[in-house]
């Protein structure tokens, strides 16, 4: 396959880094936009020293229309989106909806506006948040959505149906989008990994960071759950895994085997983990304690989810390699490695 050129909103993010890598490896040109609201330009730096090519980058917000515009207007040959952009914390999205609403929903639609007339490919970064609290695990493709239980979930949903109505009335438009479970690790070379500014909003980095001593403690929200031993249980997934999936998703519609211009697939390992287990693993490998203790219940979290992810090894041919205790590990190493460039998460 010859070089294709391909936009990755968000690209300098946690999942769009390692995306973008996988990307260069399997031949594409990559042109990423990034606000940098959670993201550091250094990590391009990184992604250069790990695929030994430099994406061109763009830092502005994708929800200001004219400037969207003008990027494809400059890049007439770029008919591909991997969409990443997106304010992504849970609890904040519970806080301040709106702030959700404008970022998650305006960003999609000024991109899908700009591609409009033209024979686009977008992959789209899903969430399994779009299923609410399912009645019945582990969620497949065909489970019923229920109503999303944070805004960010909703902005999800919605999101989703927008591509889906916009593939209805644009037959040529093609969207395949990809419904992660719980993202976490780092990449092998521990050179590009999960990067919060400021108060981590995942479980992970937060283990990680109180183990390095930047946190006092870690909050387990919630001990009260019906799972086995009371926390809320997850089907946490290495992001390297996932991020060679995008590449198989796009690889499925440049061949043209879409059943339909609109599709999507649950990426998760398929077992869940509680938040307890979790830790473990982690302490297990790396022989360092966290300290942690149980506090109330987060608004917006639901209690278990984990995947039933088939559909996506039928048709796009990927299964999960890692498992928990390699996506700790690897998560521990990029801490270290942060500890070392502090540069990194300079505001």
């Amino acid at each position: 396959m010859g070089k294709s050129k391909i936009l990755v909103t968000g690209g300098l993010g946690f999942i769009g880094s390692h995306t973008t890598v996988e990307l260069i490896r399997a031949g594409y040109e990559v042109v990423i936009v990034d606000d940098l609201s959670n993201a550091s330009e250094k990590v391009l730096d990184n992604i250069e020293k790990i695929a030994s090519i430099r994406p061109e980058f763009h830092a502005f917000d994708l929800c200001e229309e004219s400037r969207v515009f003008d990027l494809f207007a400059r890049h007439p040959d770029m008919d591909m989106v991997i969409h990443f952009a997106a304010s992504k914390a849970v609890g904040e999205s519970v806080e301040n909806p709106l702030l959700y609403y404008h970022n998650n929903l305006y960003s999609l639609i000024n991109v899908m506006r700009a591609l409009k007339g033209k024979q686009h490919k977008i992959v789209f970064s899903s969430s399994c948040t779009v299923y609410g609290q399912p009645e019945i695990l582990p969620v497949t493709e065909g489970t019923p959505f229920q109503p999303a239980e944070s805004p960010y979930g909703n902005t999800k949903q919605i999101c989703e149906e927008i591509l889906r109505d916009t593939c209805k009335a644009y037959p040529d438009q093609q969207v395949i989008s990809l419904r992660y479970f719980n993202p976490v690790g780092a990449d092998a070379s521990a050179l590009i990994g999960e990067l919060p500014i400021g108060t981590p909003a995942n479980l992970v980095p937060f283990i990680t960071q109180t183990a390095v001593g930047i946190r006092k403690e870690l909050s387990v929200f919630g001990n009260d759950y019906n799972t086995p031993d009371g926390t809320a249980i997850r089907d946490f997934i290495h992001v390297t895994d996932l991020a060679k999936a995008h590449v198989l998703a796009l690889d499925r519609m440049l061949k043209g085997k879409q059943k339909s211009n609109f599709e999507f697939y649950n990426l998760g390992t398929g077992k869940g983990y509680s938040v307890l287990e979790a830790i473990t693993s982690f302490e297990r490998v790396t022989g360092v304690k966290v300290n942690y203790k149980i506090v109330g219940r987060r608004s917006g979290d639901i209690e278990k989810i984990y995947a039933d992810t088939g559909m996506a090894d039928v048709e796009l041919g990927w299964k999960p390699e890692l498992g928990l205790d390699d996506m700790m590990r690897s998560a521990w190493r990029w801490q270290q490695y942060i500890q070392q460039h502090p540069e990194l998460t300079a505001t």
